[in-house]
């Protein structure tokens, strides 16, 4: 792996870089928040292992940095103060581990093997796209051909299902569980009313129709016509 340990004790950091290139890995080092934070914002590491009081910018929020910048590089935080107070400050702050010191070597390495092997996490979408038709989730703005669309929320609800699930045939059932939360069938044609509002508001005045009905299947929003 690829490590970048920032550490302004010149004997810690020899200490931590010795036992960890003997390991096998690759070591950056950093001796204050600033410098670690370029190395950090460069990509390429694995594991991050930071030291929380440090000059020009402590710890903290040098991986409130990286995080901010869309970084998520695990990271664990090396510190004398182990209360409570300040682990909950570390983790809230973007770490991923906690370690105090004076602390044992072996500990560390196998704290660095356990970060390494948990799977990345996936970003969560925040702008649904399908063809021309754009949902953005955070401002719950839709637009298509970057026309707005104004939608009830049931409908925003009903469409964004539908997007998060382009290409595929979703049912009746599904629809009603999904966006109405009913778990038996209310005998209405509330879904296929929606649907309908639904695809007067999308594919009206467009050339090309994006909410497709599959007769006897269900429903599906596609951009292949």
């Amino acid at each position: 792996m690829r490590i970048l340990v920032v550490e302004d004790d010149a004997e810690t950091a020899a200490y931590i870089v010795r036992g960890l290139e003997e390991a096998g890995h690759v070591v950056d080092r950093a001796a204050d928040g600033q410098d670690g934070l370029f190395h950090a914002t460069g990509g390429g590491h694995d594991v991050m292992v930071v030291d929380r009081m440090l000059p020009k910018l402590d710890g903290l929020s040098m991986v409130r940095a990286v995080r901010a910048a869309g970084i998520a590089t695990p990271a664990i935080f090396l510190t004398a103060r182990a209360g409570v107070g300040d682990r909950v400050e570390g983790l809230e702050a973007g770490g991923d581990d906690y370690l105090a010191k004076p602390f044992a070597f072996a500990e560390l390495l196998a704290r660095i093997n356990a970060l390494a092997r948990r799977p990345p996490l996936q970003q969560e979408l925040t702008v649904l796209r399908v063809g021309d038709l754009e949902m953005d989730l955070i401002r719950r703005i839709v637009t298509r051909a970057g026309k707005r669309i104004d939608l009830q929320p049931r409908e925003f609800r009903l469409l964004e299902y539908l997007m998060r699930r382009e290409g595929q045939v979703v049912t009746r059932t599904m629809l009603l569980e999904g966006v109405w939360d009913f778990h038996f069938d209310p005998k209405t044609s509330v879904v296929e009313t929606h649907i309908s509002r639904l695809r007067a508001k999308v594919d009206r005045g467009f050339d090309r129709d994006l909410i497709h009905t599959i007769r006897g299947a269900g429903y599906v929003v596609r951009a292949d016509g």
